[in-house]
Order: C-alpha cells, then structure tokens, then sequence
C-alpha cells in the first residue's frame, strides 16, 4: 500500500484529498506545515510527498530542498501543488528536486491518476540487469544507483528513469514528446520547459561525462558515447 504525505494548510482541500486517496487504496497522512511534514517524513517511510509551495511556517521548495538533502528521504517522490500560472514556483521546485507538479484548481480523480502514474513509472526493475556502463558513468538499475567515476551521485526516482532511457538509448535524440510519454507517463499535461530543467540538473550531476548529455536544437536530447561528445 503507498504511503503518501499530504502537505496543505488548506484544511477542506486536505480532507478531501486524504479521502479520495484512502478511498483509491492509498494509506495517507496530513501535515499542515512544512516542520510537521519533515517530522512526519523522517517519521514513517513515505512514498511520495504531495507538497503545496505555499505553507505558513516555510515554502513548500524549502521542505523540497531539505528531503532531498536528507539521505533517508532523498528518494522519496515529490509532486508539488502550485496556484495556475506560477510558473517560477514551479521551476523553483524542479531546481530542488520536485518530480512533478499539479496546478490547483485540480480534479483529485484526476490527481489519483496522476500519483498512480508516477508510482508505477518509478518502480524499480524486478530483474537483474547488468548495470549500464558508458565512459566514466555506470548506472546500477538492480540496486538504482549511480556512479561517476567510481564515485557515488544521489539522483530523484525521475532523474534516474531519465538518464536510464537515455543511456539505454546510446546516440539516438528523443524528443520532448517521446521524454513526456516515456519517462514522465503523460501524454503533452507537462510544459517542455519541465524537460529542459530537468537535463539541466542531470547534466551538472554527470561531473567530467557532462558532455555526454547534448542537446540537439528544436529536436530534444541524446547521450553519446565517449569521444563523440561535443
């Protein structure tokens, strides 16, 4: 049974989402600010968070930042609520380590669907695949964890799907479209400038091998192997 953390001061909205996501087979909890949701997180395995950015006691990006610097939440997934237009909360929230956002007002039929969604996109693989080795780099799917250069790099869930469908994909560009259909589960719901955020934070994770990951204008991305980056 997933275990999703509930983090909205609006109280009414609150309810009614730990409804519908307890009724939906979800086992829930509520925090109404941000120092009651890293308790809460720190307290009982969480599998995602449901963060508002607009808390009383502190943003809902300065909760994102500090799960993601704690190395028993660092895994956890994180999807943020966010007033329609507020694009920079948004980006802010990727920059942190958010793995996807909804934009109140929402269906919460709809939100089931998207949690469900994001969960069966980020379960880890059941069988024992070699690790996937390229330059410098070597991503463990069995054990999901990275290495650059020998030396370990903490990823989000979504970080590692995305570098693993590319570094499985060895000199082939996908496209925003294929990236949202394939690694984000949705159809065209998500901005392209979601994608570019996320590569642009990937990329500084590479180290050395941040070459490797080029982007190819107006089309999308590909990871070369060594020697053929730019």
């Amino acid at each position: 049974m997933p275990h999703v953390l509930i983090v909205d001061d609006e109280r009414d909205l609150a309810e009614l989402i730990d409804f519908n996501l307890r009724a939906a087979g979800f086992s829930t909890r509520v925090a109404p600010t941000g120092e009651s949701a890293l308790s809460a997180a720190r307290e009982q395995r969480t599998d995602v968070v449901l963060l508002d950015v607009m808390l009383p006691d502190m943003s809902g990006v300065e909760v994102c930042r500090q799960l993601r610097a704690a190395a028993n939440t660092r895994d956890v997934l994180i999807v943020m609520l966010t007033a329609k237009g507020e694009e920079s909360d948004r980006v802010r929230g990727f920059e942190v380590g958010a793995d996807d956002y909804v934009t109140k007002p929402f269906s919460v039929r709809e939100l089931v669907l998207r949690l469900k969604a994001i969960l069966r996109r980020s379960a880890p693989a059941r069988d024992e695949s070699a690790p996937v080795k390229l330059g410098p780099l070597m991503l463990d799917t069995s054990a999901h964890r990275f290495y650059v250069d020998g030396k370990e790099v903490p990823l989000t869930a979504l970080e590692f799907r995305l570098l693993e469908y590319l570094m499985t994909r060895v000199g082939r560009v996908q496209s925003r479209e294929q990236l949202l259909e394939e690694v984000w589960g949705l159809s065209s719901n998500l901005e392209t400038r979601t994608i570019d955020t996320h590569v642009m934070r990937l990329r500084d994770k590479l180290g050395p091998a941040r070459a490797y990951l080029e982007t190819v204008r107006g089309v999308g991305y590909r990871i070369v192997e060594p020697g053929m980056a730019c």
